[in-house]
């Protein structure tokens, strides 16, 4: 990453010496071809190349990211009105024309016809500095280099932030391949389908009539996970959906100690989700809050907002439980995946006190 950065600064610094180099060039020669030396220390000099550097990285280090991108595009070309109006009045490239025009008076011209030798053939009576037969003039020139320096940096911004754009799908993409099979064991594993196996079995046996509704529940979870988990996101009523079968199957080996809310609010058509995103909180929910001796008490809310998507979830850990088993790699796989499907989007709140494990997920959308 160092020598990246390193190549990176070289580049800039090569760019700017040529951007220099091609100015000096275009400015040191007169119309004749006669070469004056620039006088780099002068005011107009340092004034040029100072006001188009940080025209350059204002642009591409400050506004970009932080109007642009964000979609404020009304502050953005505000502010760029507002720059190209001080360039317009600073006029930075006649500044450096005007310092170099009395140097280049100064430069042997034709012979005066005072000393009686005619002019010739061709030659003008010098007139008088433009600047001086008009009071302002627009400079035009400084008006295209404005141009094309702010134009040169949202060039390489949006250049940069595509390339981490696919760099982080290329990354999400190599991460949830390996994950995949990790989703598939941690959501439905042995215990939990095994357990509704028999549960469905006993309600058979009992010639319950909810069995068909129960085996339906299990055959769409199994579908769901198998089909839908390839995808990076997904209607968030088949999650929603998927999270109230995988409820109600629990619900079957309940005892009457266990309190259990789950509510859903707000409308859920029209909205996205990464799928199995809130599983790892619900399944760790009936894994580490139940007991067999202590009562507990269950919530889990999906409330939906206008562009937000709030998941929370509570349980009692029981004295009996091992408080540390609740921090597997189930939460961490989750954070990374929040990390690359929803950067800058989310907001994952956990917190145990009083007994109560506690988890509140905010998703932008």
């Amino acid at each position: 990453m160092y020598s990246s950065k390193a190549g990176g600064i070289l580049v800039h610094f090569i760019a700017w010496l040529l951007f220099i180099s091609l100015i000096v060039g275009f400015v040191s020669f007169s119309r004749r071809g006669i070469y004056v030396s620039p006088d780099f220390l002068s005011v107009p000099y340092i004034s040029f190349f100072a006001v188009y550097i940080a025209l350059f990285y204002l642009n591409y280090s400050l506004l970009i990211p932080q109007l642009y991108l964000k979609k404020k595009y009304a502050y953005y070309f505000a502010v760029a009105a507002v720059l190209l109006l001080v360039i317009y009045f600073l006029r930075p490239f006649e500044q450096i024309m005007m310092h170099n025009r009395p140097r280049f008076e100064q430069m042997p011209g034709p012979p005066s016809f005072r000393e009686g030798i005619p002019p010739s053939p061709g030659f003008r009576f010098p007139q008088q500095p433009f600047h001086a037969q008009r009071p302002f003039r627009i400079d035009i020139v400084s008006i295209i280099l404005f141009v094309m320096i702010w134009s040169l940096g949202m060039a390489l911004q949006i250049v940069k932030q595509w390339r981490y754009t696919e760099q982080r799908a290329t990354l999400a993409e190599a991460e949830k391949a390996t994950a995949e099979l990790s989703f598939l064991k941690a959501q439905i594993h042995p215990h939990f389908l095994f357990n509704t196996l028999n549960n469905i079995y006993s309600m058979a046996v009992l010639k319950s009539e909810h069995t068909p509704a129960a085996i339906l529940k299990l055959s769409n979870i199994m579908r769901y996970v198998t089909d839908e988990v390839k995808r990076n996101f997904v209607p968030l009523e088949k999650e929603v959906a998927y999270i109230s079968d995988y409820i109600d199957l629990q619900r079957l080996r309940l005892s009457n100690k266990v309190q259990l809310d789950f509510s859903v609010t707000g409308n859920i058509e029209g909205k996205q989700i990464a799928p199995l995103i809130l599983m790892t909180f619900v399944e760790n929910v009936f894994k580490y809050g139940i007991s067999n001796h202590e009562p507990a008490v269950i919530k889990i809310q999906i409330a939906v907002e206008k562009n937000a998507i709030v998941f929370f979830c509570q349980n009692r850990i029981p004295r009996s439980q091992n408080k540390t088993e609740s921090t597997g790699i189930g939460i961490s796989n989750t954070r990374k995946r929040l990390e690359h499907l929803y950067p800058g989007k989310h907001s994952l709140t956990i917190y145990n006190a009083n007994e109560q494990y506690t988890v509140q997920l905010t998703l932008q959308v």
